[in-house]
């Protein structure tokens, strides 16, 4: 009898074993504190709406903040891979960050989707970012819709301004290489840092240029302080921002200043605004919805889409990794990574998303639209 009871509990803790293996471990990593914050909140927000239950299996999800900080973010993805054995990592916010946690996901084997919007985290392919996955839209795309309508607003000549970091370095090398085939000229390239309280020397400078239009590349509230600046300093010209603002925390920070900023973003951000026939439109509304029914209406933004997005990812290659592997295991990786790629026309908030081996972002110009900020709120462009 000893002995059968015995074996009743070791095939019981085998079986609890088996069953705790099955449930798939999804890491997160967001800039939920620090100067990324207003990205990260809503990121961090969505995470509580995403799919628990996967393709038959319990989905759990373990959220970590990196505070904006590129050196945290990695240490969180050390963590969640070594310690929490996750299947899949979500993050980080921002572009230095998700850079600087590819080698952390390249070394352990973890497919990683990335909210951050630089192109350099997917691309050029290489056997480190074949690990590696993205929601937001890439630099090109969106400098591709602002060079776009500075060509048919007759913009001839640019102040540039971005942050000295990797988002400002990607979207600047991806912005010079269209504005000089529209034959647009960048007449001022200054930078600043997310932390920066002046940039009233970098202001002066891009004023003194006589440009046609000053263009910022930030993201989150510290993109309005070179707004701010040039208001205060008396620019009247066209301002152009990234989809790196598209936040109710920019509007309010940057306030009056704001008036007439042009920007491009994710059909998200104007979902109810877009035409029925719009591709995108229904599943951004379903993001909308569900988000606003939590938070509150007027509360979306671009950033919790990309979460979302993520999660729509998800739900489209977790049941092909099944078919091959169980959670927990190298194989199940190997598998979601697969099944990652061979993503087809899977429409999410931000986007309709088609993976191959040499695309791991997938969207086309089906997402982003080109809005301006009017008497305080975002308005589409028709």
């Amino acid at each position: 009898m000893k002995l059968r009871n015995t074996l009743l509990a070791a095939l019981g803790l085998a079986f609890a074993a088996t069953a705790a293996q099955a449930e798939i471990k999804v890491g997160v990593v967001v800039s939920a504190t620090g100067p990324a914050a207003s990205l990260g909140i809503p990121e961090r927000n969505t995470v509580s709406l995403l799919p628990t239950t996967i393709g038959g299996e319990s989905v759990r999800y373990i959220v970590l903040d990196d505070a904006s900080d590129t050196t945290t973010a990695v240490k969180n993805a050390r963590k969640l891979v070594a310690e929490d054995k996750v299947d899949v990592i979500i993050g980080s916010t921002t572009s230095p960050a998700s850079l600087a946690m590819v080698d952390v996901a390249a070394e352990t084997q973890t497919p990683m989707i990335s909210m951050a919007a630089s192109a350099r985290i997917v691309a050029p392919m290489d056997d480190k970012k074949r690990w590696i996955f993205k929601t937001p839209q890439n630099d090109q795309q969106m400098a591709s819709a602002i060079i776009e309508h500075m060509g048919a607003n007759n913009v001839k000549k640019v102040s540039f301004i971005g942050f000295a970091n990797a988002y400002g370095e990607g979207w600047y090398e991806q912005f010079k290489k269209l504005a000089d085939e529209k034959g647009i000229e960048i007449v001022a390239n200054e930078r600043f840092n997310p932390a920066d309280t002046s940039v009233t020397g970098q202001a002066l400078k891009l004023m003194s240029a006589k440009p046609d239009a000053v263009f910022i590349v930030g993201s989150g509230t510290p993109a309005a302080l070179p707004q701010k600046t040039l208001r205060e300093r008396g620019y009247k010209g066209p301002i152009y921002q990234t989809h790196g603002v598209a936040n109710n925390d920019f509007l309010r920070i940057c306030g009056k200043d704001c008036e007439g900023t042009l920007l491009p973003v994710g059909p998200v951000q104007m979902a109810r605004s877009l035409p029925d026939s719009h591709p995108v439109k229904a599943t951004a509304l379903a993001y909308v919805e569900k988000y606003e029914a939590v938070h509150g209406p007027g509360s979306v933004s671009s950033f919790g889409a990309y979460a979302w997005d993520a999660g729509v990812l998800l739900e489209a290659a977790v049941p092909a990794a099944l078919q091959s592997a169980k959670p927990g295991t190298s194989e199940f990786r190997a598998a979601l990574r697969d099944a990652l790629e061979g993503i087809k026309e899977v429409a999410g908030a931000t986007g309709i998303y088609t993976m191959s081996a040499e695309d791991h972002l997938g969207l086309d110009e089906r997402s982003r639209v080109m809005i301006e900020i009017r008497d305080g709120q975002w308005s589409l462009l028709k």
